[in-house]
């Protein structure tokens, strides 16, 4: 089913952050949102959006963007498109869907008055209305009302594919003129659809076309960041200006730490070692080591208190990769999990990044994913009260099995075959691992 909340419905207050409650918005990314003009009332007003469905992010100031007044000139259609006084990374835009057929069952959440928490109401796509579109209500009391302009139009959420805002709402009509819906004979409720605002705003155009996100790879970092059983070091490519890229800088916030390349390595020296509780007098002999300036000071060396994740963004636009990953290598060494970003495959640094820290790194990591499968084999066997004499060797069964195909891969003397069998290995082992309770 779908999602009960979302980040990106937005309820706007003109004036301060205490002004009025005057409609509804949509964020279509972590900088810009889309509303009413009429809201809005003149292109140098400043907003307030609130989300209004998630009350862990911030409310934030946004005032029209250039460009963004759809409303003059003869062409408009009642537009705003808002920019956001500073990003909210942490809140997921909308999807936004172009197409639009007759008879999409759909929903809008707004805000009219005695409804400042929200009010949803349902209906179906009518027919076009000039460069409007009609949507029919079951019934005049769910027609929208004032408190609903800018509202997302949105598809019924379904398993596997979340709702899309197919428009916003802009208006409603009754045949009789009357303050409220339920007072006409006739009452109809009108959006501007999505595809009418790309026409009209290059900056939406972009935001709505087929691949201007990558969802699968933002499910897949999703993951790599909540997990901390995934690969310890991944790479990826990621090319510039692609929606790959877009999806990425949304979820940059993420990292811990975020280095560009080319960037000063004392200064992600500095950031990684603020990670890290270090006895008396042990700060400077690691800085130096992480720089290469020295040997690794004696002692064990220091854990954080959870796994900290650094991002290399442009780890080829580097001039020099070689320190930097140097530097890397001993970030793993102290526990760091690593995600490197490279613009173009193959670039500057590509085979000492696979062989010199992701190799190694999937490596140690399967052994400490085996000598956890084996561990949770075990205690589960005792639990059960299967271990004895005659069942000593077999409890381990699973653990052993694997143990004996990551020896295979290690014998393989290519480490681009091992690559994707560690992979397939790892997988495995975490399947295992959440059948026996190890995780």
């Amino acid at each position: 089913m779908g999602e009960l909340r979302a980040d990106w419905r937005l309820r706007l207050r003109r004036e301060d952050a205490h002004g009025p409650v005057c409609g509804a918005g949509v964020l279509v990314d972590q900088h810009t949102a889309l509303t009413c003009a009429h809201v809005v009332r003149h292109p140098d007003a400043v907003m307030w959006l609130e989300f209004a469905e998630n009350s862990a992010l911030e409310p934030v100031a946004a005032r029209v963007m250039a460009g963004g007044w759809l409303r003059e000139g003869g062409h408009g259609e009642d537009v705003a498109v808002l920019r956001l006084d500073s990003p909210r990374p942490q809140a997921r835009p909308a999807r936004l869907e172009t197409a639009l057929s007759v008879g999409t069952e759909v929903y809008a959440t707004g805000y009219a008055e005695g409804f400042d928490d929200g009010m949803s109401l349902w209906g179906r796509i009518g027919g076009a209305s000039g460069e409007w579109v009609q949507l029919d209500a079951v019934t005049k009391a769910e027609v929208v009302r004032p408190g609903f302009s800018g509202a997302a139009v949105c598809t019924r959420p379904r398993e596997g594919r979340p709702a899309r805002v197919v428009g916003l709402v802009v208006s409603w009509r009754g045949d009789l003129g009357r303050p409220l819906p339920e007072d006409s004979r006739l009452a109809f409720s009108y959006l501007v659809p999505v595809d009418r605002i790309a026409e009209l705003s290059p900056f939406v155009k972009e935001l709505s076309s087929p691949d201007a996100w990558d969802h699968a790879f933002e499910d897949r970092l999703n993951r790599w960041y909540d997990d901390p059983d995934e690969d310890p070091v991944k790479i990826t490519v990621v090319p510039p200006g692609s929606g790959k890229d877009r999806s990425l800088r949304h979820l940059l916030h993420r990292a811990d730490i975020v280095h560009h390349g080319g960037d000063s390595r004392p200064h992600l020296a500095d950031h990684a070692l603020g990670r890290i509780s270090f006895p008396v007098g042990e700060y400077l002999a690691y800085w130096d080591w992480l720089l290469g300036t020295a040997r690794h000071p004696t002692g064990a060396a220091p854990a954080p208190a959870r796994l900290p994740t650094v991002v290399v963004d442009g780890l080829d636009e580097d001039p020099r990769p070689g320190p930097l990953l140097e530097l890397l290598a001993r970030l793993r060494v102290l526990g760091f999990r690593l995600l490197l970003v490279f613009r173009h495959e193959g670039g500057t640094g590509w085979n000492t990044a696979r062989d010199d820290l992701l190799r190694p790194a999937l490596l140690g990591h399967a052994d400490t994913l085996l000598d956890r499968l084996r561990l949770a084999e075990f205690g589960n066997a005792v639990r059960r009260d299967v271990v004895d004499s005659a069942s000593l060797d077999s409890v381990t069964e699973t653990a052993d099995l694997r143990r004996a195909e990551l020896r295979r891969i290690g014998a393989l003397p290519d480490p681009q075959q091992q690559l994707p069998r560690l992979r397939t290995l790892l997988r495995t082992l975490r399947a295992d691992l959440d059948r026996q309770g190890g995780r």
